[in-house]
């Protein structure tokens, strides 16, 4: 029998070279010392957007600084749309995890692809907004990430945003459940996803996201869901006439350094790294902040007809998905559990 080779075959065996030959350049790379004997070090950088993302350009202000800071002792090439793993956000975070490359953006609906416990925050319909969501990652939600992050080889350095989970489709607004029945959603190939959307009804389906305008087009899918900084500078809105704001995901980033390499540098230049990470989250904050009003007026002047859920219809959608909250309990674990999904749920 004839073996047939698929695009997605293609990519993955891509990104398992890509991965070799990254190790093999090795992570943290270091280019001898300074007169005054300081190592110098050249990084790599991955973020799953393009770079009009507010996460590059998050990414881009972090290089900047580190090379400024060190006058070039340190310098850091950033990378959009997964480059260093041939699109395959997961295969990426792998890839920080096993010091193939050095730092990147991504979100824990990614890192769930590794441990499933990192998609507690991700749940459902659990905070009503995004500074409700940063203040649960301030607490013991925090902590929890970042000693669960260093099991697997990662330093976290502190969260970004991408902001609240929407959706977009083909054919209709959407106010209840049932306005989901049959259509096919392009979801993150994530569990607790998956199992959400066949209980409202829909036919969720996992590709790689730099497919989704093409099948979009063609009509392959009826819908994805995303944060609005992905939906506009993905240009979604060219395909996509309506997009529902129910604000059913939060979905943080994660900015982690592997951790080998943190703890391969002196004490000072972690007090760098750290305060310039974290100047790099908060001017990304603030910018996909700013920015989500004029991409909601950029994209209603494109077409697109726009509603927002109110809370009574939120309610609807978190009635029929309880017995999701029971089961991934279980998955998330207690300490994941108690700091992100509220009593009753």
């Amino acid at each position: 029998m004839p073996i047939t080779v698929t695009k997605r075959t293609v990519l993955s065996w891509l990104a398992v070279l890509m991965t070799l030959a990254l190790l093999l350049s090795g992570c943290g790379t270091n280019f001898g010392t300074t007169d005054d004997g300081k190592q110098r070090y050249r990084w790599k950088m991955t973020v799953t957007t393009g770079s009009t993302s507010t996460w590059y350009l998050a990414a881009e202000k972090f290089a900047k600084d580190l090379e400024d800071e060190t006058d070039g002792r340190i310098t850091m090439k950033v990378f959009g749309n997964e480059r260093l793993s041939a699109g395959e956000a997961t295969a990426g975070v792998e890839q920080l995890m096993d010091g193939a490359k050095d730092f990147s953006y991504n979100s824990p609906i990614i890192y769930s692809g590794v441990d499933p416990r990192f998609g507690a925050v991700t749940a459902p319909f659990i905070f009503d907004s995004v500074e409700d969501g940063q203040k649960a990652l301030a607490g013991e939600g925090g902590k929890v990430y970042a000693k669960y992050l260093s099991e697997r080889g990662v330093h976290l350095l502190g969260f970004g945003e991408s902001g609240m989970r929407q959706l977009t489709n083909t054919h209709r607004p959407i106010h209840t459940p049932d306005d989901l029945h049959g259509l096919k959603f392009r979801i993150p190939g994530f569990g607790l996803y998956t199992d959400l959307y066949r209980t409202l009804g829909a036919n969720p389906t996992t590709m790689p996201f730099g497919e989704v305008f093409t099948a979009l087009q063609q009509g392959a899918i009826d819908g994805q869901e995303n944060p609005l900084d992905v939906i506009y500078s993905s240009n979604l809105q060219e395909v996509q006439p309506y997009l529902t704001m129910w604000d059913y995901s939060y979905d943080p980033l994660v900015l982690g350094i592997n951790q080998k390499l943190y703890d391969s540098l002196d004490q000072e230049d972690q007090k760098l790294v750290s305060r310039l990470a974290a100047d790099a989250n908060k001017f990304q904050i603030k910018s996909n902040r700013d920015g989500a009003e004029k991409i909601i007026g950029e994209l209603k002047d494109s077409g697109m007809e726009i509603n927002k859920l109110s809370d009574s219809e939120k309610d609807a959608f978190r009635s029929d998905l309880k017995p999701l909250y029971k089961k991934y309990r279980a998955v998330w674990g207690k300490d994941m559990s108690d700091a992100f999904i509220p009593e009753g749920l």
